[in-house]
């Protein structure tokens, strides 16, 4: 069975994302491998907005083991992305956000999709529990 694209208010959290003139494609919208772009910018935006991940000084970090985006309406430039996120699950070490894109003032997600993390020490790539806090500012964003 196809998917059904979200509404805006199923999600927690937003970024705005302006697309860029290099974003689309030779048909004329934004090309499919740049909507995982849009996936990872909204997640470790809130990551980093909520102190849980430094890109410099992180011991810890959110390795991507899964994804996958299901698409609706084509965007293109110079629309603007508003990405949704929310958490579908959060396990011991590992986090399904899920995200949903919206162009311009649109209500319903013209893709949408989810973005698994396994956190791991950095220095050994092993899996770590995730800590109080990320999960405390993860749990807001469930579903």
């Amino acid at each position: 069975m196809r998917a059904q694209p979200n509404a805006l208010k199923d999600y927690t959290h937003f970024l705005d994302i302006p697309t860029r003139w290099s974003d689309n494609d030779v048909y004329g919208h934004i090309n499919n491998a740049v909507y995982y772009l849009y996936f990872d910018t909204v997640v470790n935006e809130y990551l980093i907005q909520k102190g849980l991940l430094d890109i410099e000084t992180s011991d810890i970090i959110g390795l991507v083991v899964k994804t996958n985006c299901d698409y609706f309406a084509p965007a293109a430039f110079p629309d603007i992305i508003k990405a949704g996120l929310r958490v579908a699950n959060l396990g011991n070490s590992s986090v399904t956000y899920e995200i949903g894109l919206f162009r311009n003032d649109e209500e319903e997600a013209c893709a949408q999709g989810q973005f698994t993390h396994v956190y791991v020490d950095k220095r050994f790539r092993r899996p770590v529990e995730l800590s109080d806090k990320m999960r405390a500012a993860l749990e807001i964003l469930k579903k």
